[in-house]
């Protein structure tokens, strides 16, 4: 005996089975759609070469992903100041990072301290002035050497430090061409603007610019470069920003900052 199944009743399952899959997909679809946390984070220019390999290192570890803009260190905090939304500031220093703090912005009572940079002298390989030395600053070929501005800029600064100290300012000061950044002042030196740099060892030790050039390290007779960092209070990820920062603060993470420029802190 057939039985023989009402055309009503074939219909809905069949429809039944067509809908099922496009729920499925739609489901998948809404659980992935902005199922990544994001941090938005505003770094000094020094760590434009660092930077990017740690946030690929640490979004494959956590799946947590940094937006990054970089820039001068004092620029990125009068924006913080001026009310940017970020999650995170890593400055080039100390000071940015406090005047954020004392803006009452920042979660903690201190800024966090991540890394120590270096100042470096660099120039490209095709130079007259290879094999390259401190004393070049000081050679009457070389007109031009660029700098960060020390207003803005941890290195600028540090660089400025260094060379009164050294008894080089006098000198040098007339060669000077002023960049907004340590990173412009690369990029100077690299297009042929200034002959030399005084910039971040970060910058010189990265795979194009020592492709590209040389340095030789600047004597420490400069302030300690303290790169530090704060997290803002109004984050709605300050758990995720604080989770990056102890990432970056840990023992191994610490440990591999010299291949990439930096002195561990800790």
């Amino acid at each position: 005996m057939s039985y023989r199944i009402p055309r009503i009743l074939l219909l809905l399952v069949l429809g039944a089975f067509l809908i099922a899959p496009l729920g499925f997909a739609a489901a998948a679809q809404s659980s992935g759609k902005g199922g990544q946390k994001e941090l938005r984070v505003d770094a000094a220019a020094d760590l434009q070469t660092v930077l990017p390999a740690l946030a690929q290192q640490y979004e494959q570890a956590t799946g947590v992903r940094l937006r990054v803009s970089y820039g001068s260190s004092a620029t990125l905090a009068t924006q913080i100041v001026n009310g940017e939304p970020v999650d995170l500031f890593l400055s080039a220093d100390y000071l940015f990072p406090e005047k954020v703090v004392a803006a009452n912005l920042a979660d903690t009572r201190d800024p966090i301290p991540y890394a120590r940079g270096t100042l470096v002298l660099w120039a490209r390989k095709d130079s007259p002035l290879q094999p390259l030395h401190l004393e070049a600053l000081t050679d009457t070929r070389v007109k031009t050497v660029a700098i960060a501005n020390a207003e803005h800029a941890p290195y600028g600064r540090a660089a400025m430090s260094a060379l009164e100290r050294l008894k080089l300012l006098d000198q040098v000061k007339p060669k000077l061409v002023v960049a907004e950044n340590v990173a412009q002042a690369g990029q100077y030196v690299e297009s042929g603007n200034a002959q030399v740099g005084l910039v971040s060892l970060t910058m010189a030790m990265s795979p194009h610019f020592s492709a590209i050039g040389s340095f030789v390290l600047v004597p420490r007779e400069y302030p300690e470069i303290r790169q530090c960092a704060v997290v803002l209070a109004k984050s709605e990820k300050r758990t995720e920003a604080h989770a990056f920062l102890d990432w970056l603060r840990s023992p191994a993470i610490q440990e591999s900052l010299p291949k990439l420029g930096l002195t561990p802190v800790l």
